[in-house]
């Protein structure tokens, strides 16, 4: 079904545009017109290669359908028609339905905080609460563009940090079957070789040898051995123990727990501001906040800030005994705390923080290519030299 973009006027005469897959302009302009918008311009999209539909539903579909939203919203759109013109072009099976359902559960009378709330899967805690704080305070359009451009920060975030570790993967995996593949099939050739010289091969050649042919015999062991080992380390990080223990293990990595900090850092103090400059108390936030965190070391700082606020005391102590927040970040929040202008002081630590982030990633990236290309040199290399110790021993008694 090929897709149009169109420009139209809303009933308020608020400009409205975007794009809606239809049969012809005629069945377009039908449908938009039960909409109530009037149509000022039709073109069709240029047809454009894609890949088949998938049933999942991606972070970056919820953020690009939070913005449409908020510019219908905005726009002066019914919210009923807005969900149904949304739903109506999502790519993704998945999260039409989900769409179409939280447009059913509006229609039938539901608030749309609590119709987003039975799709948590898709809606977590920090979205609903954010929608909610602007539903009860007549700002729904307002907080769905803040919320816009904070899901589209965080998905930036997301992505940087993710981007940096590909391409050392990359090479990890590379170097990892290159000497997989040395062991197994090179070395052996070379093994056979060396059965007809008679001779004491060299201690590092033996070693080489010794440790191919274990990998030869009980590979299936490695295979086992690895397998248990996911599992094993699946069910672990899932207790609370686990998952502090490893979270923590993370954030003393030299070089990679630098990133991770100051992601956590940059995260914890958007979700908070953007939260808090909604209308969201403050209580509420750093419980929302809490659920978000993604380190359970961030998590239980949080916590404990939420029992110092319920006593009467400020959120900086149990934030900066859990070690993970720098001095600078403690005495920022607490002048934003003693000024009351919180929001605006987390604000400008997410941007500090996400500058930093770039850095910290940059720095990342430059360390580790290096590193593993020694270590490719001196592993692949060491194999290779010990392979031909034993022909040079020969060259020797030949001379």
């Amino acid at each position: 079904m090929p897709v149009f973009e169109y420009k139209g006027k809303s009933m308020g005469g608020a400009a409205v545009a975007g794009e809606l897959k239809a049969k012809n302009r005629a069945e377009l302009e039908r449908i938009l017109r039960s909409n109530r918008i009037l149509v000022t311009s039709v073109a069709r999209k240029p047809s454009q290669l894609k890949l088949p539909t998938v049933n999942r539903i991606r972070r970056i579909d919820i953020s690009r359908f939070t913005r449409q939203f908020a510019t219908m919203i905005g726009a002066g759109l019914p919210m009923v028609q807005c969900l149904d013109i949304l739903a109506q072009q999502m790519e993704s099976l998945a999260f039409r339905k989900v769409i179409a359902e939280v447009r059913d559960s509006v229609s039938s009378g539901s608030t749309l905080a609590e119709a987003l709330g039975k799709h948590k899967k898709v809606f977590d805690d920090l979205y609903c609460s954010m929608v909610e704080a602007g539903e009860v305070g007549g700002a729904l359009d307002t907080i769905l563009v803040r919320l816009a451009v904070f899901r589209e920060k965080a998905d930036a975030l997301n992505r940087k940090v993710k981007g940096a570790m590909v391409y050392p993967s990359v090479i990890m995996v590379v170097a990892a079957g290159v000497t997989l593949a040395m062991l197994t099939y090179i070395v052996p050739v070379f093994a056979k070789m060396f059965e007809n010289l008679g001779s004491e091969l060299p201690g590092p050649t033996q070693m080489v040898l010794a440790i191919s042919n274990f990998l030869r015999s009980y590979y299936w062991f490695f295979i086992l051995l690895a397998i248990a080992g996911a599992i094993g380390f699946r069910y672990w990080v899932k207790t609370d123990q686990g998952r502090l223990a490893f979270d923590k293990f993370k954030l003393k990595l030299p070089i990679i727990g630098t990133v991770i900090r100051k992601t956590a850092v940059a995260r914890f103090t958007r979700t908070l501001g953007t939260l808090i400059s909604s209308g969201v108390s403050i209580l509420d936030a750093l419980g929302t906040t809490a659920k978000t965190a993604g380190n359970r070391v961030v998590h239980d700082a949080i916590k404990k800030s939420v029992l110092s606020i319920a006593e009467g005391e400020t959120i900086t102590q149990p934030l900066k005994e859990s070690g993970v927040f720098p001095p600078m970040v403690i005495q920022m929040i607490s002048v934003g705390e003693k000024t009351g202008g919180l929001d605006e002081m987390l604000e400008k630590i997410a941007n500090f923080y996400d500058e930093e982030v770039d850095a910290a990633v940059a720095a990342l990236t430059s360390i580790i290519e290096p590193v593993i290309i020694v270590f490719m040199g001196v592993v692949i290399g060491g194999i290779l030299i010990a392979m031909y110790l034993p022909m040079f021993d020969i060259v020797g008694a030949i001379k």
